[in-house]
């Protein structure tokens, strides 16, 4: 295993336990094991990425996969913060929701996400998306190291 295809630390913000479990899987079966965080609302988001309360401990992630309708704060709010941070805008995020709506996807690239991708319903097609993702990550591109 070479430096292009190491591991990656990939933090999911996601509050749906169905999706949050098709992304397990799809991390699961895919080839190298990268690690999954999953918090479940923004504001838990937060608290991972700023290393704060239960997450003191938290490693600084080199992906991060958003849902953009989340409970505390919603995805658009955190993608905006990780975005104005100094600390944070190297890390890639890719938006990773159910809207299809343009004024979402516009939105999400005026806060600099890195990609949008709509969530496929059928089980196989989500769980290719993710590989697929996971894949060009790890594979293609180069990550900047913490």
């Amino acid at each position: 295993m070479n430096a292009a295809t190491k591991p990656i630390e990939v933090l999911l913000v996601e509050d749906d336990p169905g999706d949050e479990l098709m992304t397990r899987e799809a991390f699961e079966d895919n080839k190298i094991g990268n690690t999954l965080h999953v918090v479940r609302d923004g504001e838990e988001a937060l608290d991972f990425l700023y290393r704060q309360g239960e997450h003191a401990g938290a490693p600084r992630p080199d992906l991060i996969l958003l849902d953009l309708n989340l409970p505390k704060y919603d995805g658009r709010q955190v993608l905006e913060r990780i975005k104005a941070d100094a600390d944070l805008t190297h890390i890639p995020v890719v938006v990773l929701t159910t809207s299809g709506a343009e004024e979402d996807i516009l939105r999400s690239y005026q806060l600099h996400a890195s990609a949008y991708v709509t969530k496929p319903v059928d089980l196989e097609q989500f769980i290719a998306a993710i590989r697929k993702i996971d894949d060009f990550f790890v594979t293609v591109v180069r990550l900047p190291r913490a």
